[in-house]
């Protein structure tokens, strides 16, 4: 019998292709049967948010950081080359051409391999967000819990 292989990956990263290979990364590892966890902390949260507004009791200051953070993964930017938004629809038609799957399609298909994705609690209350305003079907865990999977982990990558 052979042990299952366990990939766990960090995503802090709220870049569109960091968040992009963190996705590739974890969707290939679960094709060879890997138990893939993405811990998704500070920016790499922005990829879990859902794309409407949702409207939730919040302070000043969190309402201010929901304002400053993009709403859902199509919004991230990119790590070099933004250009004022330009880089992103740039890349993004680059993709569509070459048939690549855009960062939100790369996540539905993690979800339907049943690849584990967390946001971290402690960062979701500095930065204010709300379960309410995350993707449905996600898991909620602190640091612990990450070191758990990653104490098992094969494969341990920080993006």
């Amino acid at each position: 019998m052979t042990e299952t292989k366990k990939t766990t990956i960090v995503l802090f990263s709220g870049d569109y292709d960091k968040a992009m290979a963190a996705y590739i990364i974890a969707n290939g590892a679960a094709a060879y049967d890997h138990e893939v966890t993405i811990f998704h902390t500070f920016w790499g949260l922005n990829a879990l948010r859902k794309d409407e507004n949702i409207t939730v009791k919040k302070s000043f200051m969190e309402k201010m950081f929901g304002k400053m953070m993009p709403r859902g993964a199509e919004k991230m930017g990119l790590s070099k080359m933004h250009f004022a938004g330009m880089g992103p629809k740039m890349i993004k038609d680059v993709m569509k051409k070459h048939n690549a799957l855009p960062l939100s399609q790369l996540i539905e298909m993690a979800q339907e391999q049943d690849v584990k994705l967390v946001a971290c609690t402690m960062t979701m209350d500095l930065l204010g967000l709300k379960e309410e305003e995350l993707l449905d079907s996600i898991d909620y865990a602190g640091v612990a819990a990450y070191l758990a999977d990653a104490e098992d982990g094969n494969v341990n990558l920080f993006i």
